[in-house]
This record gives C-alpha cells, structure tokens and sequence, in this order.
C-alpha cells in the first residue's frame, strides 16, 4: 500500500475510534480491530488509489457547484454594479419589512435609512455567531453541490430588532435578482422555525463565512439564508429583503412548480468508483458518497445483480434483494476545505473542544465509503446501492416521491470481459 493512502487511513481509522470509545457513543467492539478494514485495503491497489482519491470530508468554497439563477447571474456583476446594489459588506443592507398583503404587526421596520446593516450584523456576531457543518444539496439533483462549514447570525436575532407583537405566521424572503420581479426567486418557512430549534437542529442563519472565509459572490454573499435542514432552495443567496407574514401556507418560488417545498433533506448514496470493465474473478473497488439527512445514515449497502436476471414485478426498491453491507468511512484526521491542517475550528456545532464530532456519520452532511466485492465470471451486470437511515427505512423510503427531494437508486450497468 502506498504510504500517503497507509497514513490516510490509518490516521482516519485511528483518531475516531478513539474519540467514539473515550466518549462512550460505541463500544470498543463497534470498530473493530482496524485488521479487518486494513485488511480489505491491503487486498487491491486499485481500491488503495480508489480511496486515495477521494475528496475531504469539507468542500474547498470555490469547488462548490453552482446552480445560480438570474440574467446576468449577480456574481457576474462587475465590482462597480455589486457595490452600487448592495452586493458587497461595505454596501449591504437588509429589509425586515411587513407583508402590505398580509400584515404581521410590528412596531419597528427595518427598511430604508433604517435598514440593518453588515456593520450591524457584525456587531450581532460578537455574541450571537454560530457555525456547523451541511451538505448543500438541490431538490432536483442527484449529487450534493457541497460540504461546508457555515457561520453566521440567527436570523431570529435580527427578526426580534422589528419588535413584532402579533399576526405573525410565516416569514418569507428573496436576494438580489437585478431589478425585475420575473427573476426574483423567493423561499419561506414557519416564523416557529426562526425563532426555535427543534430536535437539536442548528439554527437558521444569516450566513456570511464558509470554512472560515467570508462568503464569495459566487457563494451567494455577502450574506445569505443558511437553513440546516433543507435543500438549497431555501438557503437563498444574495439576501436582501425578509417580509413577515400573516400568510397562512407557503409561498415559495418552488411551489409554483410542483416541488414539495417543505421536505427536508433525506439520505441518500451514490458512486464514486464504479467498475470500469474488471476481468473475470479479480476483485472489483468500489467508492461513493452518502448524505446523512434529517433521518441520519446508518448503513450503505451494494447489491450486484445479472443484468438479464428478472427482477420482481411487486418489490419495486428491491428491499429483497441479497445485500451486502458496505464499510463507512470513519470521521478523517483532515477535514480539508482550507482550514489550516484541515482542523475543525471551536465552537462549532456538533462537534468536541478536539474538533471530535459528537456522532458519526453527522445528521445533514456526507460521507464516504467502499466495498471490496471479491470478482465475477464474464458477463453483464448491475450494481445499485442504497442507504438505510437510523430509523431503518431503506432508500429510497420513506419519502420515494421525486419532487420531495432527490432519492433514487443509483442503478450503473457494467461488463465483465
């Protein structure tokens, strides 16, 4: 094994295991001896370059995919145009402003010569900044757009500064969208969701860094809404207004086209490495990515199957299908995504004083795996993998439907020759 894959692993393996077993979150039996996992690597070399190729666990900011909407794009503005529409932290602003069609009752707008400021957030992040870690991930798509760490204010702390007293229901909002309302694309939620976190979920927030930099345009800064949970529709970029709301039901942008706007994110997997025609009998790598969403990621499982081999007209998921459990990648010594010897910084949620996560893998975010599986004669097959989540639904339940949220079984069809 090369050595830069050896200490990668060994380094991975080794710090986790011993944070889990000091904390007590698993048994010393739950990671096994690191023999049984070396031992599956040490088998292939191409399941150590497989490995060795992997991302880290955090996204590089400018590595991120961009699904950015708007004619031009706001981040393609040149400096002159981003200063002068409030698209810098010198000249950003932000309307907390009521609903005229559905009035929340507030005493105190924030709007025009009083509008808040970056100036001002700043001053809230003295004492109120959180950060944690989130998969960015669109309803539509099948692949996380990235991994970050995201810092910023609640938005309740500045949602408080109108003073509302009453008629407040739901809080809508929307960025910058060059003036014309054809482009404007807009995003709500329960005001409950703003001001409580439920089931130990990090807050709502108006996001300004992503591991550690201020957010770049292209990010979607100088600020924009971070929700943990959801898809990326509603962590809208280049924020600059926020209505309350005495509406009663959503009002998204999304809504209008048949997305179910309040899903939150589900766990899902897909590959990396797939075979690329393997000879009969030698063992076959394989590689991929899982998101843990709001129902956390228990297991990945792969199941190769015979291409021509008839498959059951009533078990549409294959939840009968001979399985075969996958190896997750434990927490990694090095995070990546630019900070300094890819450490995770204090204070961030979910994780240690160490930089230790609480829980592995994390609820909301992603990680790695692999299978080693042994060979097969010539012929034509199919490989699928599927995720279970910490209930036990396997994917793509329990939530199948497409426009709730990307959940299909990744289905990749190969030959061996």
């Amino acid at each position: 094994m090369e050595d830069n894959v050896r200490k990668f692993l060994g380094e991975h393996f080794a710090v986790t295991r011993r944070h889990f077993v000091k904390s007590g979150l698993f048994s010393a039996a739950a990671f096994a001896s690191p023999h049984g996992f070396a031992d599956q690597i040490e088998q292939d070399p191409r399941l150590q370059q497989a490995l060795g190729k992997l991302e880290t666990w955090l996204t590089l900011p400018d590595d991120f995919q961009d699904v950015s909407r708007g004619k031009p794009k706001p981040h393609k503005l040149d400096d002159a145009k981003k200063s002068e529409v409030g698209l810098t932290r010198e000249t950003w602003k932000l309307n907390v402003i009521s609903d005229a069609d559905n009035p929340a009752r507030i005493k105190n707008p924030l709007a025009g010569d009083n509008a808040f400021t970056f100036a001002q957030l700043m001053e809230l992040a003295q004492d109120h900044a959180v950060r944690f870690s989130k998969v960015m991930t669109c309803l539509n798509i099948g692949c996380p757009l990235g991994n970050g760490i995201w810092e910023g204010v609640p938005l309740r702390e500045v949602l408080w500064k109108t003073q509302p007293s009453e008629n407040l229901r739901r809080v809508f909002y929307y960025g910058y969208h060059n003036n014309e309302a054809d482009q404007m694309f807009r995003s709500s939620m329960p005001v409950g969701r703003i001001l409580e976190d439920p089931h130990g979920l990090p807050p709502v927030i108006l996001c300004y860094k992503l591991n550690g930099q201020w957010l770049t345009s292209e990010r979607g800064g100088p600020v924009r809404v971070v929700v943990p949970e959801a898809y990326g529709f509603k962590s809208i970029k280049w924020l600059t207004n926020v209505v309350l709301s005495n509406i009663a039901t959503a009002n998204d942008t999304y809504a209008g086209q048949n997305n179910d706007v309040d899903s939150p994110l589900k766990t899902f997997c897909a590959t990396l490495t797939a075979p690329n025609a393997p000879k009969p009998n030698e063992p076959i790598p394989i590689t991929g990515w899982a998101q843990a969403g709001i129902s956390g990621l228990s297991k990945v499982q792969v199941w190769v199957s015979e291409r021509d081999a008839p498959l059951p007209e009533d078990d549409p998921y294959f939840t009968t299908a001979p399985w075969q459990d996958a190896t997750i990648l434990p927490a990694p010594s090095d995070y990546g995504g630019g900070y300094p010897d890819g450490k995770i910084p204090p204070a961030t949620m979910g994780f240690d004083a160490g930089g230790q996560p609480h829980s592995w893998p994390m609820h909301l975010s992603r990680a790695h795996w692999f299978y080693l599986h042994s060979g097969l004669p010539a012929g034509k097959y199919t490989l699928r993998c599927r995720t279970i989540d910490n209930n036990g639904a396997a994917q793509p339940m329990p939530r199948p439907f497409r426009k709730s949220g990307h959940a299909k079984i990744e289905t990749i069809r190969f030959e061996v020759a």
